[in-house]
């Protein structure tokens, strides 16, 4: 089955979701045989899809694999443009690094770059992210917007935004955001967002969007120092999470609140950041390369910047900073 074939066939089922769609009309919709219809039916159930086919109903999708494959993503995916576009591998060194070269060769915005594993993923600072085989969501998405340089790190808190709103659509689970980048579960570490921009002198190229996230990770799978600090959603959840369907929710999140942003500027993205950050109101430590700055967290400005009470009354705004949350005493 040829890939555009494919996603043919999987946008028609996607259309008529839970429905019967007769052997006909997919003839008819694909522009092929009848015979040729029952072929891409059956590669798909190669590919892990179970398949219901009744006479003079047709076939209709019962159950998807927990891939993380072009085809799963394509099946049930609502979006226009952001994944319409899907660069996958099951395994690369990191999603960022193939979104780098892809967006350099002009590819649409909205592309996305999926892996079952990354071998060399990365997060914020350059620090490693652990990202086995078959249980996470690793994942770079590009984006084109035609905004001011300075405002590209407001995509990361939209994305946090996205992320957030995605996995309570699909999964139940209640999130909260760290400032800037990272996603707590009962304040376990479960999502990193990496952000990084293409730009010429005058304007952006590109913005692209690393999200990893923890999914079917069970304790042992973390390294020893990560076991404490890091969670995932199954951990969470206690049972297995379809990565396909959260990546699916995270997207389609991500290009309404985008498509909003673009045209009506950051005053959503802030609210909603806001109503899900876990810092506001809460005495926090922001690590900077120079210093380190204790107070009260008071929200972001309108671009995004951390604002930070110190116990003397000044607000100081944090632009990238390591932050922290003390216990307290």
């Amino acid at each position: 089955m040829t890939s555009s074939m494919r996603k043919e066939l999987l946008d028609i089922f996607s259309q008529h979701e839970g429905e019967f769609i007769s052997g006909q009309k997919i003839s008819n919709l694909l522009g092929c045989s009848r015979t040729a219809v029952w072929k891409h039916i059956e590669e798909l159930r190669k590919d892990g899809y179970e398949l219901e086919a009744v006479q003079r109903k047709g076939y209709r999708i019962i159950g998807t694999p927990d891939k993380i494959s072009e085809n799963a993503i394509r099946l049930g995916l609502r979006t226009t443009k952001i994944g319409q576009n899907i660069h996958y591998e099951d395994s690369v060194d990191s999603t960022q690094k193939i979104a780098h070269q892809l967006a350099n060769s002009e590819a649409p915005n909205g592309t996305i770059v999926v892996s079952d594993e990354q071998t060399l993923g990365r997060g914020r600072l350059d620090r490693t992210w652990y990202s086995p085989k078959g249980t996470g969501i690793w994942m770079s998405v590009i984006l084109r917007p035609n905004i001011q340089m300075h405002k590209a790190p407001q995509l990361t808190l939209l994305t946090a935004v996205s992320v957030v709103r995605g996995i309570k659509k699909s999964t139940g689970i209640e999130c909260q955001i760290k400032w800037p980048n990272d996603i707590l579960i009962n304040e376990k570490k479960c999502v990193g967002i990496l952000t990084e921009m293409q730009a010429d002198a005058d304007r952006i190229r590109a913005v692209i969007i690393g999200i990893g996230i923890n999914v079917n990770h069970r304790t042992d799978h973390f390294p020893e120092e990560l076991q404490q600090i890091a969670t995932s959603l199954a951990i969470e959840k206690g049972e297995e999470i379809n990565r396909a369907s959260v990546m699916q929710a995270i997207l389609k999140e991500m290009e309404d609140l985008y498509e909003d942003y673009l045209k009506e500027g950051f005053s959503l993205v802030k609210t909603l950041w806001e109503a899900n950050a876990v810092s506001i109101g809460k005495r926090i430590r922001a690590r900077m390369m120079n210093e380190t700055v204790e107070g009260y967290a008071k929200g972001i400005t309108g671009d995004g910047v951390l604002l930070l009470e110190t116990d003397d009354g000044k607000i100081r705004q944090i632009y990238s900073a390591d932050i922290e949350i003390p216990p307290t005493t």
